[in-house]
């Protein structure tokens, strides 16, 4: 039987939950859970959620129409063709609780393993999956790419942080179906907040850091980074994975690191570029086509090469390895061989060559600190000049609409400042805002920095500006495959624009640039 295959009674999923439900109910049998009235198929139970934007009570007919065999809300019970369970308490949690039990509790039965952090999570959490993979451990991974069961891929969306709990529930069991027995689940400080995690057994967890993102939900840092903390709560002391004794790795050069240790009461492995920590490294050399360093850890020394570039990607390197060799006792040997065939993170410091005379690299840097990471990598890849672009998402955290261009008007030596997903935000005032942040940072508008609403014009513009030795950096979009106008995804993907841009310039075979709602017609 298949995740997708799973069959319950509407009581047997409710049952560990006996203090929330304030009604009687008729039972029935389940096939799945939706929480999206768009997204019921017939056989699903429905969840009435109630967010800040909407209360899910008002599409209880639609989601019966289409097949809902019972709903859950929190509201009074409606008059229904189904039965309608009231509860009590967070709906969120509720959902998770749920999903848990409908899929029988599949994290109690694995090792699961959280990464978390603002930049490098992604990284760290394919380098902790592909170790353990070169390693012959039966291993999956979900992360804001995709999911990884046994040979099958599945994406995990647009614009997705954490999935939702009852899709974590159903990717661990199809993991525990397919014979795997760990599990690399990326967390982030949303998928924390809104309980999506809240019935995963960790066993394992590392961060990578805790910089300036998502203020505009967490309103403060110390309210997301109490929301990154909230993972390392959850690896309380106690019952685990048999044979695995619960660990914290956390980065000892980041300001996270106080607090974190706190929160955290199992065994603890600290991380750093200075022999302070538990776990440490030097002797980093860092090129363009590969890094590599010297790991001191607990009782041994040993050497790091890989196709990874970058000096930031120490940090996350040394992350996974706290938590392969010295969480899980995998062979250094085995992470040497790893670290040495990992392949490039999709839309993390990717190269675009198609034999032009200077480097073009997409990379995900959508924050302060990845922005001064990746430029502050660039630089040290290029003898010509360091052209970047990159926008500002609207309907996000707005202080970092001026800290990002002022961080890199002091590394790159030209900025193109354009699109990135405005969302319902007018993309003039975000421009504007950004025009400012280089102003500030010591730029000079229409002479080291320019503004292009349209992002595929914009990456035009850096490639045609580009000579012999320069590089050209596209931040800010990464792997993601969609932008945001307005309520409306448009098909996007920056290595597909970049390629184009490339191809336009060298007169060679490419894509075709794709079209936004900026693009001229």
């Amino acid at each position: 039987m298949t995740g997708s295959e799973h069959v319950k009674s509407l009581k047997a999923c409710l049952a560990e939950m006996s203090g929330w439900v304030l009604n009687t109910y008729r039972d029935v049998e389940i096939r799945g859970i939706a929480w999206d009235s768009r997204k019921v198929k017939p056989g699903n139970v429905f969840f009435a959620l109630v967010g800040d934007h909407y209360d899910g009570h008002q599409f209880v007919s639609t989601a019966v129409a289409k097949g809902a065999v019972a709903v859950v809300g929190t509201r009074t019970p409606a008059r229904l063709t189904v039965p309608y369970v009231q509860i009590q308490g967070d709906d969120r949690l509720a959902l998770a609780k749920f999903s848990s039990a409908f899929y029988n509790h599949p994290s109690k039965k694995l090792v699961v393993i959280g990464v978390t952090g603002t930049d490098g999570k992604t990284t760290t959490a394919n380098l902790i999956y592909h170790i353990l993979n070169t390693a012959g451990v039966p291993v999956g991974m979900i992360s804001t790419v995709n999911a990884l069961i046994g040979d099958e891929t599945l994406d995990t969306g647009f614009h997705v942080t954490t999935p939702e709990a009852p899709d974590i529930q159903r990717y661990l069991a199809q993991m525990l179906d397919a014979g795997l027995t760990h599990v690399v689940l990326e967390t982030t400080s949303h998928g924390l907040a809104q309980r999506r995690v809240a019935e995963v057994s960790y066993d394992l967890a590392a961060v990578t850091n805790v910089t300036h993102e998502h203020l505009d939900y967490h309103r403060n840092y110390e309210g997301y980074l109490q929301a990154k903390g909230m993972l390392f709560e959850a690896l309380s002391p106690g019952e685990g994975t048999p044979g695995v004794e619960k660990l914290a790795v956390l980065n000892k050069d980041d300001r996270s690191f106080a607090y974190l240790t706190g929160r955290t009461r199992v065994k603890q492995l600290s991380y750093s570029l200075s022999d302070s920590a538990d776990l440490w490294a030097d002797d980093i050399v860092s090129t363009p086509s590969y890094l590599s360093f010297r790991v001191h850890g607990p009782g041994e020394t040993f050497s790091i090469q890989t196709p990874l570039i970058g000096h930031y990607n120490v940090h996350n390197s040394l992350a996974a390895i706290g938590v392969t060799v010295y969480g899980l006792d995998v062979p250094v040997t085995a992470a040497q061989r790893a670290f040495s065939t990992v392949a490039t993170v999709p839309g993390r410091m990717e190269a675009i060559d198609l034999g032009q005379d200077f480097m073009a690299i997409v990379d995900f840097a959508h924050t302060p600190n990845a922005i001064r990471q990746a430029l502050t990598t660039a630089r040290d890849l290029c003898d010509g000049k360091l052209i970047a672009v990159f926008g500002s998402a609207g309907l996000r955290d707005v202080e970092k609409r001026r800290l990002m261009p002022e961080i890199a008007a002091g590394i790159a030596d030209e900025m193109i400042l354009t699109a990135e997903d405005p969302r319902t935000e007018s993309l003039e005032k975000i421009l504007t805002d950004m025009a400012e942040g280089a102003v500030q940072g010591g730029g000079r508008q229409g002479e080291d920095f320019w503004l292009e609403p349209d992002r595929g014009m914009a990456i035009r513009r850096a490639v045609n500006r580009a000579e012999p030795g320069d590089l050209v950096i596209v931040c800010g979009k990464g792997h993601e495959q969609s932008m945001c106008f307005g309520h409306v995804e448009y098909t996007w993907d920056d290595r597909t624009a970049l390629r184009a841009a490339l191809a336009e310039r060298m007169d060679v075979p490419g894509p075709e640039m794709p079209k936004l709602p900026t693009s001229p017609q």
